[in-house]
């Protein structure tokens, strides 16, 4: 997040006016509207850089139920990363490559795409990973400023803390089960002693 980036409300208001056909039915398969690996390849060739045949398997989709959703938020960040604020500057192929791969994937597991479209919470998420993935934080923000947002509005982050929550009360509940087994078990030695 060394690198300043653009305005955040740039990216912010880009997400919120994607266009339908980036929300369409991705295809894998016979079936499905759009070729997803060809997206991908026209946002390099935007940025003047070709990637190979083989890079652009990983957009192809095999299994309809797994792969449908993160090629679709996949969709979305290619209509992101084509806005002219991000165009204009260096970005690193391979986090390029890897931000449209892997963060689709792990976005996927807390939304659809067109959530992260409607959602104002979700586009700011989409908005600022995707920065922060390519080693920026958006404008006018300092790193710890931008890093707090994104932790705050990670989903990932928010589903660990349920998790951890979670864990605890269960721990909690377990300690105060086993108090009252030992209290009713000395209450019941002390009965018989006496």
């Amino acid at each position: 997040m060394k690198t300043e980036g653009p305005p955040l409300q740039t990216l912010i208001r880009r997400i919120a006016e994607t266009p339908p056909e980036f929300l369409a039915s991705v295809r894998i398969g016979n079936s499905g509207e759009v070729h997803v690996p060809a997206v991908v390849n026209d946002l390099f060739r935007m940025r003047g850089v070709e990637i190979p045949v083989q890079s652009l398997a990983a957009f192809a989709g095999r299994d309809a139920k797994v792969d449908r959703n993160p090629l679709s938020i996949t969709l979305v960040m290619c209509w992101l990363l084509a806005d002219e604020s991000l165009r204009v500057l260096r970005v690193d192929a391979d986090a390029l490559l890897a931000l449209l791969r892997d963060a689709a994937k792990e976005l996927a597991a807390y939304g659809t795409a067109a959530k992260f479209v409607q959602d104002a919470d979700r586009r700011e998420e989409l908005a600022r990973l995707s920065l922060s993935r390519l080693g920026m934080r958006p404008a006018g923000e300092t790193v710890a400023q931008a890093e707090d947002r994104l932790i705050s509005l990670s989903s990932a982050e928010h589903a660990r803390v349920l998790r951890a929550s979670r864990d605890a009360e269960k721990r909690a509940q377990e300690i105060r089960a086993a108090l009252a087994r030992k209290a009713a078990e000395e209450s019941a030695d002390k009965y018989t002693r006496e």
